[in-house]
């Protein structure tokens, strides 16, 4: 089984951190700019699907399960190796080193059918949008695609 796992802290609670995954907003402030789905009642729900192109390629992902600590989406279409596969936020409370309240996030993108170079790209590009993450909670602005930090040959 092949996968990805990055831990990342987020000096904010972990409503602030949820927002993030789970809103239109939100997703469109790290991720990429261009994220549609239902988002009845302004987040989404687990059954829904919500769409993230990113120009040059596009995913859809099921939300699988929602809840206060735990946020998952399974892959239903997009690259081959991603179709399938489950991308899984885990949030937890933590103190950072200087003793101030934190959120820890535990990603984690599973199940993918081979490790390639693509996987080693979308490897560093998740570290790079955990970044932006990080960066739109603790300060309102993160880099979504197409405005992300480019890091190789395939963007």
């Amino acid at each position: 089984m092949n996968g990805i796992y990055h831990k990342i802290g987020i000096k904010a609670d972990e409503t602030s951190v949820r927002n993030a995954l789970t809103t239109q907003k939100g997703l469109s402030g790290w991720w990429t700019t261009q994220v549609s789905g239902p988002f009845a009642d302004g987040t989404s729900s687990p059954g829904e699907s919500i769409r993230f192109d990113f120009g040059i390629a596009a995913f859809d992902m099921k939300v699988v399960k929602q809840e206060s600590r735990s946020v998952v989406w399974q892959c239903t279409s997009g690259p081959e190796d991603w179709v399938g596969s489950l991308i899984d936020f885990e949030l937890s409370e933590a103190k950072s080193p200087a003793g101030e309240p934190m959120t820890l996030v535990y990603f984690r993108h599973k199940d993918w059918k081979a490790e390639s170079e693509f996987t080693a790209h979308c490897s560093m590009k998740w570290a790079v949008f955990l970044l932006s993450l990080r960066s739109l909670v603790e300060t309102g602005k993160g880099q979504p695609a197409p405005h992300d930090l480019k890091i190789d040959d395939m963007n």
